[in-house]
């Protein structure tokens, strides 16, 4: 009787607890995904105080290289050793370095504290969403999508906006500082409201494993960062590249299946959800982060918007992306079926891309506004079931490592499609600058593809009308990869099984006490 009226107690509890954490996770998640945002809007100014404009790429890399060669790692930790001590832990890490970057003297340094700042952001997304995933049972997990969804969009939005006012006013310095107060409201709360169970894993960390694994992703990052600006696609120095990452990835592999306890246990990938929700991450990753790279430019350089609110002009797609994820939670959490999701995303974002790539010169603003609302409304349907479903797909036990692997694959995804359709850009350009402009014309973009507005404003009349043919050539280019790539996550989705969502909500079968208990684990939680 005691333990009866605890839980109801308990019960009763739950839900402000449970907004509580909520809030402190995005929170968190803001931080994650608003750094890089509001860091590339201060980059002029850092390197007018710093010096150092050759190793301008690293202040970006060393934070990408890090976070994602940490990721699978912090997944692994949080399930050996505890979710909530290594969620704190990289949020401290993030902290650190946030401060560190704000004290830089000079480039170096800067670049050095940018990548003790990425290991620290490699827990923070994986935590946010391995959390949820302990505290909220699948089938009720869908009601979170749209706040989820809503916290990208916002800093998607607000990141180029935040990043510029904070530089005018404050100083470039203030662009890391930003993150201590956020951060630190969001471990109070965690330490105050969040009670998960402690672990002791009586397994060693796989050291070797996570050292392949970081070399592997090392690698590719360097191979997708480099190839094609740095470096020529076939030089010496990025088929080394390939080759050490290959070797890499092949003895990672080799080694997950006879370590004790593997950074990425390779059983999770028997099964079938899981594997084919990493591939739709993956590509979602890489039409999604393509697409908010040359959207802005297409619609600065050849529909002459203002570059001052530039994430402003992504606001049909981001907005139609959080309207669906939004819609997709909650038919999920009311009736437990998801598969129309990665279908009839996968369908939108083929056709959005498409249409994407129809733009040309004459393409009005609202045009070009729908066709990249039709993109939003695929990704809405895709970003936040790709999780639901993987982490629907492993045991509590591995619910951090399927929680990593699948921001890995995301955010691979997004290195080679922004590699990829960038190079495919860059080339298109390029040709169509000599056929257009001339011998001008090839020496204006021998140097980059992408002129910025006082660029193009000082461009003789008829180049300046080469160069928006060529930015139309360009992304009809890279949208057209876009969409043969979004492709395989239509194929990908169609042979998504629907399994039952776990937990919550009476469903067919299901006893009267199921969801008294469901709702019961969870306040044990809180």
């Amino acid at each position: 009787m005691a333990d009866a009226a605890a839980v109801e107690a308990g019960t009763e509890r739950q839900p402000r607890s449970v907004r509580v954490v909520l809030l402190a996770l995005m929170i968190t998640m803001m931080l994650a995904m608003l750094d890089n945002m509001i860091v590339g809007t201060a980059m002029p100014t850092i390197v007018g105080e710093l010096g150092g404009l050759e190793h301008l790429s690293w202040v970006v890399t060393a934070y990408t290289l890090a976070t994602a060669a940490s990721t699978p790692i912090w997944g692994k930790l949080g399930d050996m050793y505890g979710r909530k001590g290594a969620f704190m832990t990289s949020i401290v890490i993030f902290l650190i370095g946030s401060a560190l970057s704000g004290m830089a003297q000079n480039m170096g340094e800067l670049i050095g504290f940018r990548a003790v700042q990425g290991l620290g952001a490699g827990g923070l997304m994986v935590g946010v969403m391995a959390i949820i995933g302990d505290l909220i049972p699948p089938r009720e997990r869908g009601k979170y999508q749209g706040m989820m969804a809503g916290v990208m969009a916002l800093a998607m939005i607000g990141g180029p906006l935040v990043g510029g006012t904070i530089t005018d006013n404050w100083g470039w310095r203030w662009s890391f500082y930003i993150n201590l107060p956020l951060g630190v409201v969001s471990l109070a709360a965690i330490s105050a409201v969040l009670h998960l169970p402690k672990k002791r894993a009586q397994a060693r960390i796989d050291y070797l494993g996570a050292g392949l694994l970081t070399v592997g992703i090392t690698a590719i990052v360097l191979v997708t960062t480099w190839g094609g600006t740095e470096y020529a696609w076939s030089s010496a120095r990025i088929m080394e590249l390939i080759g050490i990452g290959v070797a890499a990835l092949i003895g990672f592999v080799f080694w997950q299946a006879r370590a004790a306890e593997p950074i990425v246990p390779l059983h999770i990938f028997r099964s079938r959800n899981f594997t084919l929700m990493s591939v739709i991450g993956f590509i979602t990753g890489f039409v999604m982060f393509g697409a908010t790279l040359f959207l802005p430019l297409y619609q600065q350089s050849v529909q002459g918007a203002s570059a001052t609110n530039s994430g402003l002009l992504l606001l049909p797609m981001l907005g139609a992306m959080l309207v669906m994820s939004m819609v997709a939670g909650r038919v999920t959490t009311s009736t437990g079926r998801y598969y129309v999701f990665p279908v009839l995303g996968s369908v939108l974002m083929v056709v959005g891309l498409y249409l994407l790539s129809l733009m040309d010169t004459g393409t009005s603003r609202f045009t070009s506004s729908v066709f990249m609302a039709v993109v939003g409304l695929g990704m809405g349907c895709l970003m936040q079931i790709t999780m639901l479903v993987a982490q629907n797909s492993v045991e509590m036990k591995d619910m951090g490592v399927a929680s990593s692997s699948t921001t890995l694959f995301r955010t691979l995804g997004a290195s080679f499609g922004v590699a990829i359709m960038g190079a495919l850009f860059n080339n298109r350009v390029q040709d169509v600058m000599a056929e257009r402009g001339g011998a001008l014309g090839s020496r204006v973009t021998e140097q980059s593809a992408q002129l910025d507005a006082p660029s193009l404003a000082q461009l003789p009349a008829a180049v300046r009308e080469a160069y928006q043919h060529a930015v139309s050539a360009g992304t009809h280019t890279a949208f057209l990869l876009g969409a043969v790539v979004a492709v395989v996550a239509l194929v990908a989705a169609v042979f998504v099984k629907e399994v039952p969502l776990k937990g919550a909500g009476p469903e067919k079968g299901e006893g009267p006490g199921d969801g008294a208990a469901a709702q019961a684990t969870v306040a044990e939680a809180v």
